[in-house]
């Protein structure tokens, strides 16, 4: 389904003159790494449509959920489409995440086992330590935050972006700069949740990326293993497509 309209309709709708399509399948919208996905594209947006690329995110969740996402994201309506149920996630083999049972609990109780679980870095590697990157900066990666820019992320007050420089200077990843904005995506979520997450039968499902050229042809993937471990490259998410738009 598509967000904008509602229509159930081909995610590729639209597509056809793009010299590349990149389709995101995404865990939950609430989850970490949908959110900062988008954030990434949306900061990128310019340079990546001047270079002919079509974008199409399918993430888990309902209507509602999607347009939550896409109001606080600036993401378009238009390229996201809804995956109640994680049918494409399973059709085309992602990693469902830790699936542990534990017996008497419902799926939905199992789903927020396996998820406590996943953020201790539990059949989710790498996860811990992308955490700690967020905390204790990163010179290979861009700075996120612009002096002057205003981010509020309760329930810390609002926080000028020149106030990072404090903690190390500018132009790359400061410390706590990325971890301010991963709370930021947060409280929003925990502020909205049932209508990020109407069903949390899913919460442990993860995504991946796959890029295809005019006719079709798959250019580059990736499969998400844990998370926030939605690209290969966490410090530049969308490096992957530098040689390849």
């Amino acid at each position: 389904m598509r967000v904008s309209d509602g229509k159930v309709i081909s995610i590729l709708s639209g597509c056809e003159t793009a010299n590349r399509v990149l389709v995101i399948v995404c865990p939950q919208l609430g989850d970490f790494d949908s959110l900062e996905y988008a954030w990434w594209l949306q900061r990128d947006r310019q340079q990546l449509a001047a270079a002919g690329l079509a974008i199409r995110m399918v993430g888990i969740g309902d209507r509602s959920a999607g347009e939550k996402f896409c109001e606080f994201t600036k993401f378009p309506t238009e390229w996201l489409f809804i995956d109640r149920e994680a049918k494409l996630h399973t059709q085309i083999g992602l990693y469902p995440g830790l699936s542990l049972k534990i017996p008497k609990f419902s799926a939905a109780q199992n789903a927020w086992v396996n998820l406590i679980l996943m953020c201790a870095g539990i059949g989710s590697p790498g996860t811990l330590r992308e955490v700690f990157r967020g905390y204790k900066g990163d010179r290979n990666a861009p700075q996120l935050i612009n002096d002057g820019e205003v981010v509020r992320a309760k329930p810390l007050p609002p926080i000028d972006g020149a106030f990072f420089n404090v903690a190390g200077g500018s132009g790359f990843q400061r410390p706590f700069e990325l971890a301010t904005l991963r709370l930021r995506n947060m409280a929003e979520v925990i502020g909205n949740w049932q209508t990020y997450v109407p069903d949390p039968t899913y919460l442990t499902q993860r995504g991946g990326s796959f890029l295809f050229d005019r006719q079709g042809a798959l250019l580059a993937e990736h499969r998400d293993r844990g998370i926030l471990g939605f690209a290969a490259n966490m410090s530049q998410p969308l490096s992957f497509l530098t040689d390849k738009i």
